[in-house]
């Protein structure tokens, strides 16, 4: 039973029979084919016999391995390596059929390679996932032919593999690795212009081409007899939240990504910077009621904490209660905090219900509200309107993005910072809005 689980036919072998079959036809008018047709049953039934030999003499000739992370990064590419091994003292052609998770909605994965004797062949696929969860792996599936490609044996291996779809660990380690080079201009990062002097004393150090003739300290500089400079830090270990709003307002998917998604990649790579910069970084999600707190701390190891927390998010569809945020802030945060709100709204009256809250939150806080453009909106406005149809679809398009615009004028008008970004763009804006209150002393 295991062996004919296990045998499938090559399409030579029918292509073998076809022409044996039609010079069976043919033999009616020519009788000398007759013989013809009976050597072929024969010689390929010998060819038949000596590929089994040849695939199934040995018993474990393919060794094959999927070799899968702990985690993969939701929304990123993610590599899935895979390794095989031809113990076969002959050339072999592979079919690799992979049996990838259910999330995918992939069923047509296939991947064709040919193998020397004793030969390894490594090679690897991307996969983006776009839900945090479990996904399960089925069956790695190789399938063996000879040069005689009249069968294939097929192997199976590592069966219900799973590995856990974590907020974007990629794109923290992308904006880790170039705030620490210093190459965070290169995706968009802003170089801040720091207003005024928010800087505590580091120590007095030798001065070198490039620093500045303001920080000279003259009086250093006369007892060494040569120049010496006071060195500044930025100001540290500043408490600073964000305020994830789990509605169903942050259930609209763009690019396949929900907005909290979005979002939550998002706190995962500012948290970093933010604890890279020195300063306390906490959480918190809300819709209906307080889903999970996180209160602000400096420590490096916190990350996994809110890594951990943050891949228990989900969205539910409830209108949120501001007035809830507003009554936990007051009580759970009492220090002055950098709050960072993921929201959206898509009417100005429905930002307008929840204003006195937003004010009220903002009195005692520096609270950035993060709003979502819709850019499917811009392709209805860019197309051109040929028909009455367009026409009002065009306007309406145009209506909804004033509308957006409107609401962070509505917010600036009583103090409240905003952030009107696409949803691609979300990291960068953050952490560019977080640099720019940083450097001009805000908090």
């Amino acid at each position: 039973m295991k062996f004919l689980k296990s045998l499938y036919i090559n399409k030579q072998l029918y292509i073998y029979l076809a022409v044996t079959s039609v010079c069976f036809l043919l033999s009616f008018w020519l009788p000398v084919l007759f013989s013809v047709a009976w050597m072929l049953v024969v010689l390929i039934s010998v060819v038949l016999c000596i590929d089994l030999l040849l695939l199934y003499q040995p018993k474990n000739a393919i060794n094959a391995r999927r070799i899968l992370p702990d985690k993969f990064s939701n929304s990123d590419n993610n590599p899935v390596p895979i390794t095989i091994t031809n113990k076969y003292n002959f050339k072999t052609y592979l079919d690799i059929i992979d049996e990838l998770p259910v999330q995918f909605q992939k069923r047509d994965f296939s991947y064709k390679t040919t193998l020397n004797p004793n030969q390894n062949h490594d090679f690897d696929y991307l996969v983006r996932p776009v839900d945090r969860g479990e996904y399960y792996f089925g069956h790695l599936n190789v399938f063996v032919s000879s040069t005689l490609k009249i069968i294939k044996r097929k192997y199976q291996f590592q069966n219900e593999q799973m590995v856990m779809v974590y907020p974007s660990i990629i794109q923290m380690q992308k904006y880790d690795f170039m705030a620490i080079s210093n190459a965070l201009t290169e995706v968009g990062l802003k170089k801040i212009r720091r207003l005024g002097n928010t800087s505590e004393f580091e120590q007095i150090k030798d001065y070198v081409n490039g620093d500045d003739f303001r920080t000279v300290n003259w009086k250093a500089t006369a007892k060494r007899a040569q120049l010496m400079v006071n060195q500044y830090q930025d100001e540290k270990s500043q408490p600073i939240y964000s305020i994830i709003d789990t509605g169903r307002v942050m259930k609209m998917p763009f690019n396949g990504l929900k907005l909290i998604d979005y979002a939550i990649n998002s706190t995962l790579a500012f948290s970093n910077v933010a604890l890279k910069k020195h300063d306390k970084v906490g959480m918190l999600s809300f819709s209906k009621k307080i889903e999970s707190f996180l209160p602000a701390i400096h420590k490096l190891t916190y990350l996994n904490r809110i890594l951990e927390n943050l891949y228990n998010i989900d969205t539910q569809f409830t209108d949120s209660d501001f007035g809830l945020l507003y009554a936990q802030l007051k009580r759970k945060v009492t220090h002055r905090s950098l709050l960072l709100l993921y929201t959206n709204f898509e009417h100005l009256s429905a930002l307008k219900r929840q204003l006195p809250y937003l004010q009220a939150i903002s009195k005692k806080h520096m609270l950035v509200v993060v709003l979502f453009e819709n850019t499917e909106l811009d392709l209805i406005i860019k197309a051109n309107a040929e028909d009455l149809q367009s026409i009002y679809h065009k306007t309406v398009a145009e209506k909804f993005a004033y509308e957006k615009r409107l609401m962070v004028k509505e917010l600036q008008k009583y103090g409240i910072q905003a952030i009107l970004t696409p949803p691609e763009k979300l990291t960068i804006n953050t952490i560019n809005k977080y640099l720019e209150i940083k450097a001009r002393g805000l908090l």
